[in-house]
């Protein structure tokens, strides 16, 4: 295969794979782009992004540029005279001068079968909404918000159980191989792109930390994806007793009461149509712990409503 004059740009845990992929793939990364470094964790520290992270390992030379929206940011990106970048959950957004830098434009991963759930949170979206298959693709950018044309795409089914974090892990390496693929044939001339229909376009918005309590006025099967869908991250929650308990997996069951209340020693819940058992929930600040174990504390009675 060809060697490539790449630029990767990507920040979270997602895209680590396909860096991981393109390097030891044998292509030739002349600069990492990534989100700034950022204050967190108990103790403010400022912390480098993961791939900021895996970077400095392939000692990749790294860029943290607030904005590229300045001339200078432009012309320093043009100066790689890359191939080709590759994009993989970067978090800015590249104006035209720098997509049309490349010279075989850039190429995005994106975690769904696009046009379906163009957008922030394609993974938490596609499993909140009930969806039984999803995918990866992998799409020369425009300027549009994930409009641009799908070269490549691969599907994944969605377990009825599946929580975003499961699916997400399996996404980032199916990714990797993915973008592998693409790669090779742009290399040697023959990566297809075609546009893609506007039939079916959804978007996926970013989180809010507004819709993450959860609502067991709702149907079991909406409650359920939605505590799945945000597993296990930012994560569903309810209070009880004044303490905000999050659910980190859950199950349909059976049974009948006003939503909320618990209807047995074991956490089921009942929902506005069915209920919902809670496996697996976290105290604040605690590790996460079965159904089973937190009951052994907080030994919560038949008849408690969780709101």
């Amino acid at each position: 295969m060809s060697v490539l004059r790449l630029v990767f740009m990507g920040t979270p845990d997602f895209a680590v794979p396909t860096l991981s992929e393109i390097v030891g793939a044998g292509h030739d990364v002349v600069a990492v782009y990534t989100q700034p470094p950022r204050a967190g964790g108990r103790g403010m520290a400022e912390r480098r992004s993961p791939v900021h992270e895996a970077a400095a390992r392939f000692g990749l030379p790294v860029m943290t540029p607030v904005s590229l929206r300045e001339a200078g940011a432009r012309a320093s990106f043009a100066a790689h005279e890359a191939d080709a970048a590759v994009v993989v959950a970067y978090g800015l957004i590249l104006p035209k001068p720098v997509l049309d830098a490349p010279r075989e434009g850039c190429l995005n991963l994106h975690a769904s079968l696009l046009p379906r759930w163009r957008g922030a949170a394609p993974i938490n979206r596609a499993i909140m909404a009930g969806d039984r298959e999803t995918g990866v693709s992998v799409m020369r950018m425009e300027e549009g918000l994930d409009t641009g044309p799908v070269c490549l795409e691969e599907r994944v089914p969605i377990g009825p159980d599946m929580t975003a974090g499961e699916l997400h892990d399996r996404l980032a390496r199916l990714g990797a191989g993915l973008m592998h693929r693409a790669l090779g044939a742009l290399a040697r001339g023959t990566l297809d792109c075609r546009p893609q229909p506007e039939d079916g376009a959804t978007y996926a918005d970013k989180l809010s930390k507004a819709e993450t309590r959860i609502d067991f006025a709702k149907p079991a099967r909406q409650v359920h994806d939605h505590i799945r869908g945000l597993s296990p991250f930012p994560g569903a929650w309810f209070e009880v007793a004044g303490q905000r308990i999050k659910v980190l997996r859950s199950a349909l069951a059976e049974g009948s009461a006003p939503p909320g209340t618990l209807l047995d020693g074991g956490l089921t819940v009942a929902c506005g149509a069915g209920a919902v058992r809670l496996v697996e929930v976290q105290r604040a600040g605690k590790a996460a712990l079965s159904a089973e174990a937190f009951q052994r504390g907080a030994r919560l009675a038949p008849g408690t409503v969780l709101a």
